[in-house]
């Protein structure tokens, strides 16, 4: 299979870029599921090579001190509000803890659109895609 350009995302920490306003920058802060229970924290934001828009949460859960963690990735979408240190998303605990584990790896555009077909959303290069207003805060 070949990789689309398209869908090579690349973890913000892993490159020159920053958050435009470092008040934003979610990265650290607890990831909070609809029904209020806490999933995780978002350990780094993937961002696409061709627009340099976050497209995904990388969120770890488990572990200590990074032993053990599980990683996961959550699409932007996912995303209903964000507050000084909680990110609150519109999927369940359960859902997230089932859902795809983040493979550096599988970055083809098959996984990315598993990922994204998993939480119900389509794909950031389908037609149509509209950018979420990210971040909505409170």
């Amino acid at each position: 299979m070949t990789i689309d350009a398209r869908a090579n995302v690349y973890k913000l920490s892993d490159s020159d870029l920053t958050v435009a306003d470092p008040a934003e920058d979610i990265r650290g802060r607890a990831i909070v599921d609809r029904a209020g229970e806490e999933i995780g924290k978002v350990e780094d934001l993937l961002i696409d090579d061709r627009e340099a828009k976050v497209r995904f949460l990388l969120a770890g859960s488990g572990g200590f001190l990074g032993i053990g963690e599980t990683k996961f990735m959550i699409p932007v979408d996912a995303i209903t509000r964000i507050a000084d240190d909680t990110v609150y998303i519109n999927q369940t605990r359960e859902r997230v803890a089932g859902g795809p584990r983040y493979d550096p790896e599988l970055a083809d555009e098959t996984y990315f659109n598993d990922v994204y077909g998993y939480y119900g959303y389509s794909p950031y290069w389908a037609p149509g895609y509209a950018y979420p207003a990210y971040p909505y805060y409170v």
